[in-house]
């Protein structure tokens, strides 16, 4: 599988001979009011840590996460984003099959196969607008034959990246039994779960013994270039993660910032407060384009269906020659060649981002 993932704003300034901030990224769904004010404060301030090896426990931050959820921090084990832990995963729990549910993020299908492991697949459904299908997951979960056997775990991305469909917690908590009855893992993804919290099963997970959630500070916090994420776990499945990983991966200004953000609760508040509102805005703007199809999301993007005519790939290079990027989401298994993802920006980018495409899907239209 070729790396699709967005975000990649270097390369596309250097073909486009201009500077990186020249570049409007709606391929990464960061947080568009950025980092805590706090955090730039905690990195001026922690210079000198520079010049020292981090704390490969990431003891402080541990402490803060264990405080925010009110769970033991020896249940949460700090990785260089939640990407180092996916990584870790199928190793720490000798996985040989893993189910996933596609349309989803390619990198746990990446991490079993760099493992040596190998992956069996359901699809969510187009006509049911990509919603997690949790009934079949059930019926393959609670069965005592067939493929029930032939797969040690799943994982599930909620919300779900590309998508943005999200699980209720009544539905996670089920399939958390059901996989507790037959031996089986269960890995969730909250990458995305800031942005609707009412979906995260955090912290009641960290009484389940076969669970990981995994969280990330790119998303919400605005620290994709820090790498921080982390797992809440048992602490005996904690301890197995944290031998996958190598020392120090996790550097000092990385966990100083990300501690600052967890302790400014007003940044965290007025972010929800701003997306609440802006994608609301985005999707009916999105809406009002003529044949695309827009799923209604929980997290801070959007999933996109172009009119028939069109390619994603088409759309996004035409829109990347004018220093806009999106999500070009043809090559992800189970949806169509016309899937994008963008992601919610303040409302002057997005508003310049469906001009873009009003005018593309007109002057096709034309």
């Amino acid at each position: 599988m070729s790396d699709a993932h967005g975000g990649n704003i270097y390369a596309v300034a250097r073909e486009l001979d201009c500077r990186p901030d020249a570049i409007v990224d709606f391929s990464a769904s960061i947080n568009p009011l950025g980092p805590s004010p706090m955090v730039w404060k905690a990195i001026a301030a922690a210079r000198q840590f520079v010049t020292h090896y981090p704390d490969t426990s990431c003891w402080e931050l541990r402490q803060a996460l264990g405080h925010r959820w009110g769970i033991d921090p020896e249940q949460i084990v700090v990785g260089n984003g939640s990407m180092e832990l996916i990584d870790a995963i199928p190793r720490a729990l000798k996985l040989r099959r893993l189910l996933i549910v596609h349309p989803t993020f390619s990198e746990y299908e990446r991490a079993m196969a760099r493992a040596g492991g190998s992956v069996v697949t359901v699809y969510a459904q187009r006509e049911q607008d990509y919603a997690i299908p949790i009934d079949h997951l059930v019926q393959l979960l609670d069965s005592s034959k067939g493929r029930a056997r032939s797969f040690e775990g799943l994982v599930l991305c909620n919300p779900n990246s590309p998508t943005g469909r999200a699980c209720s917690v009544e539905a996670i908590s089920h399939l958390a039994k059901l996989a507790a009855r037959r031996k089986l893992w269960l890995v969730l993804d909250e990458a995305f779960a800031d942005y609707c919290p009412e979906r995260s099963v955090l912290p009641q997970a960290a009484s389940w013994p076969r669970v990981i959630v995994l969280r990330s500070m790119t998303k919400f916090y605005a620290l994709p270039g820090l790498r921080v994420g982390y797992a809440v776990a048992s602490r005996s499945v904690v301890r197995r993660l944290r031998a996958q990983l190598p020392p120090w991966s996790v550097n000092a200004i990385g966990q100083v910032a990300a501690l600052a953000a967890l302790g400014d609760k007003a940044h965290a508040e007025k972010s929800l407060r701003f997306m609440g509102r802006a994608r609301a805005r985005f999707v009916s703007l999105l809406s009002t384009l003529p044949d695309c199809r827009v799923i209604e999301p929980s997290a801070n993007y959007v999933f996109v269906e172009l009119p028939q005519g069109w390619q994603a790939e088409t759309m996004a290079a035409r829109l990347k020659r004018q220093g806009l990027l999106i999500r070009d989401c043809s090559s992800v298994p189970g949806v169509s060649a016309r899937a994008i993802r963008v992601a919610v920006r303040r409302p002057s980018e997005n508003n310049r981002l469906i001009k873009a495409l009003s005018t593309l899907l007109d002057d096709r239209n034309g």
